[in-house]
């Protein structure tokens, strides 16, 4: 199994120039958990919902987030991606054996693999789709032991 068999290939992006409350937006109205910053066509980054947790500091900061006095809007304070991403990221390619890239997720501690073909962004591999995966593939296999287990008892 390959990584282009697991992978999204519908991927929200976002620029290094682009500010935080576009990772806002995308992370809680998509339920993403990692946007790959792409620059010129190149990714140059990621940033996980941590990642922007992170910048947005303790809930007590009101300097970083603040409400209007109705409290029906949020302004996050303006911050650029490029001060928050993640550089120096490791990439698979869509022929990357799906073993390999759950090894290096498992062996870096990281949720999710940039998918890159021929210098641009194809996909990304996140560790929700090996979970599903594995998931199928256990629920097959348990169906295949019952099946086995009933057979062989009307056998006896």
């Amino acid at each position: 199994m390959q990584v282009k068999d697991l992978m999204t290939k519908k991927v929200f992006t976002i620029e290094p120039n682009d500010m935080i409350d576009r990772v806002f937006f995308l992370i809680h109205y998509e339920k993403l958990r990692h946007l790959p910053v792409v620059e010129k066509g190149k990714v140059v980054g990621i940033v996980s919902d941590r990642d922007m947790y992170k910048a947005l500091g303790p809930k007590s900061n009101s300097k970083v987030i603040e409400s209007n006095n109705n409290n029906n809007e949020l302004h996050v304070v303006a911050k650029k991606v490029r001060h928050i991403m993640k550089r120096g990221i490791i990439t698979v390619t869509p022929n990357t054996p799906a073993s390999e890239a759950a090894k290096l997720m498992t062996e870096h501690r990281i949720g999710a693999l940039p998918v890159v073909n021929n210098g641009k962004l194809a996909g990304i591999l996140t560790s929700t789709d090996i979970l599903k995966v594995f998931s199928k593939l256990d629920s097959a296999q348990n169906k295949k032991n019952n099946s086995s287990e009933k057979t062989q008892s009307k056998k006896g």
